[in-house]
């Protein structure tokens, strides 16, 4: 009785965590795709010893500075361009080296990946939760 308990508990706190993240990154990439600045980057290759997949884009804020955008984990799986080509970048004006590529795809996959979560977690909550 008491770990069905601790189960529901913890998992209803990771969902509704899971959830909050997730409205939170949906207003992230709302505000950066209503009021951000776009330019254009390019995309490079990582150096030889680095083993991550996917390149790395280059491109230059509203003061002239060059700075490089790492998009991680969701270079692969959302399409990088190969090295060479030019993809879209979008930052706040404020906070230009927080950067994410301007594609939609790009903007929307972290709250994709916390809203699955939420929902996981909210998933074997009501079947622990079930007699």
């Amino acid at each position: 009785m008491h770990a069905e308990l601790v189960l529901l508990a913890v998992d209803t706190g990771f969902g509704l965590g899971s959830l909050v993240l997730a409205v939170q990154a949906v207003l992230t990439a709302l505000r950066l795709w209503a009021r951000g600045v776009r330019v254009t980057g390019v995309v490079t290759a990582r150096a030889p010893v680095d083993r991550r997949r996917g390149g790395l884009v280059v491109f230059s804020d509203h003061l002239g500075r060059r700075l490089v955008l790492d998009p991680g984990a969701y270079a692969p799986l959302c399409g990088l361009p190969p090295a060479g080509c030019s993809v879209p970048v979008v930052y706040g004006r404020e906070r230009p080296a927080a950067a994410r590529l301007g594609t939609l795809r790009h903007l929307l996959a972290p709250s994709f990946g916390w809203f699955l979560s939420s929902t996981l977690a909210f998933g074997t909550a009501a079947v622990a939760a079930s007699p």
